[in-house]
């Protein structure tokens, strides 16, 4: 049974996050195709708030590439080619690969069982079934990588890629069964770190995120119903 989106932000969640995370993923899906052109007053008439909140969503979502604002063309549905977005991936795949090879070689004792329980959250999560629920642990299990690295240019760089790509990383928890295998890749992962193995983290890691491109490549292939 698909899932009713939420009409209303999250509890602790602002209007503007809501409409970003509401319009990436209509963009991603389909039911914004390229060129569409975005009217700020349209949107915040269709969500019934002011257009503070809807300019502050489009200026996010011009950062992450997915819409363009034209100076006095005004915003526009970008058009993310299959290749372009494979690019970003790879990239994505070689900097977080990177960073799992120093993590493994570099991550304090503290550090090491940081990441041991966010691999356990990440499994009680699965359970729950709350896909949203996972999304916010996927970032903080990414981002304990990042830092445990010791590599600040990296994780700056890392986390760069990321928030271009976040729309697409968010939208394969959609697809049946993916947390599940995102869980099994992740417990990959935390094993090699564990083991201080920069190599083994390294191909687990970059595995994974090329994993994540095919997922995040079927979502965004599919059409609206």
């Amino acid at each position: 049974m698909a899932r009713r989106r939420a009409t209303t932000p999250a509890r602790g969640q602002t209007r503007s996050h809501f409409l970003e995370e509401r319009l990436a993923e209509e963009i991603i899906n389909g039911k914004l195709l390229p060129g569409t052109r975005l009217e700020e007053q349209a949107i915040a008439d269709r969500f019934t708030t002011s257009r503070t909140p809807v300019r502050e969503a489009l200026r996010r979502l011009a950062a992450t590439g997915l819409i363009e604002i034209r100076p006095r063309r005004g915003v526009v549905v970008s058009t993310v080619t299959r290749e372009r977005l494979a690019q970003m991936f790879e990239a994505m795949a070689e900097l977080e690969g990177a960073c799992a090879r120093l993590a493994a070689q570099r991550m304090t004792d503290d550090q090491r069982t940081h990441l041991s329980v966010l691999e356990a959250d990440g499994i009680a999560i699965m359970k729950t079934d709350n896909p949203k629920a996972y999304e916010v642990h996927n970032r903080a299990f990414h981002a304990a990588i990042y830092r445990g690295c010791g590599n600040e240019v990296l994780e700056e760089s890392a986390q760069s890629v990321r928030a271009r790509l976040a729309p697409f990383r968010s939208a394969q928890f959609h697809i049946p069964g993916r947390v599940a295998k995102s869980v099994a890749e992740h417990s990959d992962v935390v094993a090699a770190i564990l083991k201080k193995d920069g190599d083994s983290a390294y191909q687990t890691m970059r595995a994974h995120m090329l994993t994540v491109s095919d997922a995040s490549a079927v979502f965004a292939a599919r059409t609206p119903d």
